[in-house]
């Protein structure tokens, strides 16, 4: 499959190129391209991965199928024969990594559950004992495995920007506190069902970012949803708390990304072929293991 790094489509009026997606305008409906950019540390890294538009696409199909008794998505179609003409004559380059998808108004916030104290949750459980202001227990294990999921909203910035980790406090005084309850609500259920799933093919998903939009004046699931890209995926036979887990998600280029001498900003490094090899079959394997 050949890399799709941009896309230009002949015919189609592009509105948006975010770190990984370009989207269309469709009139009622937007297009979503799924591309093989990856991104890190909110930068977006030179090369592409191989096959990662279609993981993520074909993932984030799995998981609204089998989250749509608990919250509605914005999944209209993923079949390019099912969409309008203009969008049929690119099935080449579009074919496995587009969804077409109703055009909800997003709120501004990224919806963050852990089930794991770990990556930037650890860091901020070593320096303060807390996690997002959140008060825990003394003495906790990386790795260590929560009593009940944690929710913590961030902000959703600008490309180039990073996220900002808030308060549900806070988060409520942007959308309205029982607007705040819903999504904190919707996505913990959205978690523990994909957790449930997941587990009984031998992996545990230590946490994961979801969006909401409103659409029609309802509050519907959109974006992707539990990909490597937006989760962090552990082998449950390998797991043992109090270290780090061996990861089939976006954190094993974090790593090799963290050994570089570079300022976490544009442009990010080239990617050595062996990173990107090792990228791009974590996210088949993981794709595969999930859904089968």
């Amino acid at each position: 499959m050949e890399v799709i790094l941009n896309t230009n489509l002949e015919g189609l009026k592009l509105v948006g190129r975010g770190k990984v997606r370009d989207i269309y305008d469709l009139g009622e409906n937007l297009l979503i391209v799924t591309t093989d950019r990856i991104s890190a540390f909110d930068v977006i890294m030179p090369n592409g991965i191989p096959y990662k538009g279609y993981v993520l696409t074909q993932l984030s199909k799995f998981w609204f199928k089998h989250t749509e008794d608990i919250i509605e998505n914005h999944l209209i179609t993923a079949n390019v024969d099912e969409m309008p003409e203009e969008v049929k004559k690119h099935k080449a380059i579009l074919d496995g990594r587009t969804m077409m998808v109703k055009k909800a108004k997003p709120f501004p916030i990224e919806c963050v559950v852990r089930g794991y104290l770990s990556g930037s949750g650890w860091k901020d459980y070593k320096a303060t004992g807390t996690l997002c202001g959140i008060k825990l227990r003394d003495g906790m294990l990386e790795s260590e495995k929560f009593d009940e999921p944690i929710f913590t909203p961030a902000t959703k910035e600008e490309l180039g920007k990073h996220d900002e980790n808030i308060s549900f406090e806070r988060m409520c005084e942007i959308v309205g506190k029982e607007t705040g309850e819903k999504l904190k609500n919707y996505a913990i259920s959205v978690y523990k069902r994909a957790l449930s799933i997941a587990e009984k093919n031998g992996i545990i998903i230590a946490d994961t970012k979801m969006e909401f939009g409103l659409y029609n004046g309802k509050i519907i699931l959109i974006d992707e949803v539990l990909t490597p890209d937006s989760s962090r995926f552990w082998f449950k036979k390998l797991y043992q708390p109090g270290k780090p887990q061996e990861s089939m998600d976006k954190q094993f280029l974090r790593n090799y990304l963290e050994t570089l001498d570079w300022n976490k900003t544009a442009p990010g490094p080239i990617l050595p072929d062996y990173i990107v090899e090792q990228t791009s079959k974590r996210y088949i394997e993981i794709m595969e293991i999930l859904t089968k």
